[in-house]
């Protein structure tokens, strides 16, 4: 029996059918066009870039425009910050664009990985990119390799760019040449000469929110004042944030410095901003535009903050010491100190059938039980500050007096002043001295035949002149303490000779300034020490 071969039928292609006609579907075509910066020229090119693609597919009769596609002013290093783009993947995912038109692989995307992303989702869903530079339509079989090499160079390409761009910035910062961020800086604004110009209205807002924090106020306080009194923000809004607050405290322009380099990108493709904690050189302009403060007060406020955010704890549970999250938000905070274990009181809000109760309680009892502490009372807010004040008043009795004892305490506790006998031009002087000497001696041994001869006077020289190096650092050191100290105590005197005879409401700051403890004897006896010495024992009525 002879073997029959299969038979091979061809079933030709069909092109679409439509009303009994042949009919060829229009290819339905998008544009992606990008420029990486909003300068003037790049945008025209921007332009230019709309113009040639709308032609290119109008005049195409086998064409369907679906739209031009183009974000500007944005890096393709990341397909996250193109909007436009990713509103094109959208379409594509829906079946309405059949070919992408683009100038150039770097046009594209310059992220590799990216760029292959991309390509292979648009090509499972049929849909052609065609690369008019490289002449690379993605459907073909050998446009992977390609597109991963080249798109290889383009992200090298960018970030060699990337690379420059950052070495001209920071040669910029070396030479001193300092960018400003204008949006969100308070109480300046660019000048007709480009430089800072001081917003006098606003200028005089920041002195009040320096003031207002060396007093003792805290940055809750300060923003509760400033929207009571319906004064605008930087956007011209009228609520404050005790984080832009902080900001204009920390921000080194108010005192006419301008620091460089805080933050820096990681790299061109994620583009991460990273606080500089060290990795890289930071940039100091001092005196670079007339301040809002002197470089004293913000010097001062520098150390106030410091000192205050060391009185914090990270942890709720610190062992008995009581220094928590809240300490420096009241004054209290800092003040009422248990008399059976010597913890801070902490104030805690009590709520009990829909009724609030505001009171203190010791903080080892509240974060360890009776472990530590077994008897401390809790008190309620609002007898314990009547009885404060009842007890301020009485030695309000004295103003006088007692502001001064308080401003001496302040100043033998914040201005140290060491016996030294040298000034810093004295310091100079010897120094230079020691400097012609140790040349002298160098010299000599040169030319000596034993140079060992000269070696011990060199080192008792060089030993000398380290010890009054030494020496003149911790003068420069003090004077500058000396200075920001002297600031919070003429701070702190101008809010005590403010305050009248007799108090009649809780004033935080206040209280700084003239309480030093509060010791909670009992539920009904407290000892309340002021600051510049005395003390009183005071009860607590309910």
């Amino acid at each position: 029996m002879q073997d029959a071969s299969p038979k091979v039928i061809t079933i030709p292609a069909r092109p679409e059918m439509s009303g009994g006609k042949t009919t060829q579907r229009k290819k339905r075509v998008a544009a992606y066009c990008r420029v990486s910066t909003d300068e003037e020229e790049q945008l025209s090119s921007y332009e230019a870039q709309k113009t040639y693609y709308t032609d290119k597919i109008m005049c195409n009769k086998e064409w369907t425009m679906v739209g031009i596609f183009a974000d500007e002013g944005i890096t393709g290093t990341s397909a996250k910050k193109r909007p436009e783009f990713l509103r094109m993947i959208r379409l594509c995912k829906q079946k309405k664009i059949d070919i992408i038109l683009t100038k150039s692989i770097s046009r594209f995307a310059r992220n590799t990985v990216d760029c292959l992303k991309y390509i292979r989702i648009l090509r499972e869903l049929g849909i052609a990119v065609v690369f008019e530079k490289e002449n690379i339509n993605t459907l073909e079989s050998d446009s992977e390799l390609l597109i991963t090499l080249l798109g290889a160079f383009a992200q090298a390409e960018s970030e060699s760019i990337s690379a420059n761009v950052r070495w001209g910035k920071r040669q910029a910062m070396r030479e001193g040449k300092a960018n400003i961020q204008y949006k969100k800086l308070y109480a300046f604004e660019k000048g007709a000469d480009g430089n800072l110009r001081i917003i006098p209205e606003q200028a005089e807002v920041v002195r009040r929110i320096y003031r207002q924090y060396l007093s003792g106020m805290s940055l809750r306080m300060i923003k509760h004042g400033l929207e009571s009194e319906h004064i605008p923000n930087a956007t011209g809004g009228a609520t404050w944030t005790t984080t832009v607050l902080r900001s204009i405290l920390t921000n080194e322009k108010y005192c006419g410095d301008v620091l460089l380099q805080k933050t820096f990108t990681s790299d061109c493709i994620s583009r991460k901003v990273i606080k500089n904690t060290g990795q890289l050189p930071m940039y100091l302009i001092q005196d670079h535009h007339e301040g809002i403060v002197d470089r004293s007060t913000f010097q001062a406020t520098q150390t106030e903050l410091a000192r205050r955010t060391s009185a914090r704890s990270p942890s709720k549970k610190n062992a008995p010491t009581g220094k928590s999250s809240y300490a420096s938000k009241y004054a209290l905070s800092e003040r009422l100190v248990c008399g059976e274990c010597g913890t801070l009181y902490r104030r805690c809000t009590w709520s009990r059938n829909g009724k609030k109760r505001v009171v203190w309680r010791c903080v080892s009892r509240l974060d360890y039980g009776t472990k530590y502490c077994h008897n401390s009372p809790t008190l309620d807010e609002e007898p314990l500050q009547k009885a404060i004040l009842t007890a301020l008043n009485a030695a309000m009795s004295n103003k006088p007096a007692l502001i001064q004892k308080i401003t001496e305490a302040m100043e033998m506790e914040l201005v140290p002043f060491p016996g030294e006998n040298m000034s810093l031009a004295d310091i100079e002087r010897r120094l230079s001295e020691l400097n012609d000497q140790t040349r002298v001696l160098v010299a000599n041994a040169a030319t000596a035949e034993d140079a060992s001869v000269f070696t011990d006077q060199l080192k008792a020289v060089m030993d000398e002149a380290t010890a009054l190096k030494a020496k003149r650092t911790l003068i420069q050191e003090q004077r500058q303490g000396n200075a920001q100290a002297m600031q919070r105590v003429q701070s702190a005197t101008a809010v005590l000779e403010s305050a009248p005879a007799e108090i009649t409401e809780w004033e935080e700051a206040l209280i700084r300034q003239l309480v030093d403890t509060v010791k909670v004897v009992s539920a009904e006896q407290i000892v309340v020490c002021f600051r510049g010495g005395g003390q009183t024992e005071q009860s607590i009525v309910y």
